[in-house]
């Protein structure tokens, strides 16, 4: 997979009191990280793996990621698989940093 411009960025601190990126501006950093879903002010994509250590492994390296930005994700992970969901809380909807993180998980696969 190419790399994007996003996974170039770093994370901004979002404390609120800005708004949410609206449907077109989604739309636009979609087409940056288009194996993710977007949905009720978040995005979220599920990873296969063929045992539970690889996808603990990935798991951890998200956890890495996440700490690095200073923005963290909600995880689900099991046998196989691993979900990762992003929205920004502090501005109950999405941000150019959810963004930024969904394609540096991408770019982990």
């Amino acid at each position: 997979m190419p790399e994007c411009a996003l996974n170039r960025d770093k994370c901004v601190p979002c404390e609120g009191g800005v708004p949410p990126l609206d449907a077109r501006q989604a739309a636009e950093y979609l087409k940056e990280t288009p194996d993710w879903s977007q949905g009720d002010g978040r995005i979220s994509r599920k990873f296969a793996f063929p045992d539970f250590a690889k996808a603990l492994a990935f798991v951890d390296r998200v956890g890495a990621v996440a700490e690095d930005e200073g923005h963290h994700p909600d995880v689900r992970f099991g046998w196989g698989y691993a979900e990762i969901t992003l929205t920004t809380h502090a501005i109950g909807g999405l941000s150019r940093n959810d963004f930024i993180v969904a394609a540096k998980i991408d770019a982990l696969g």
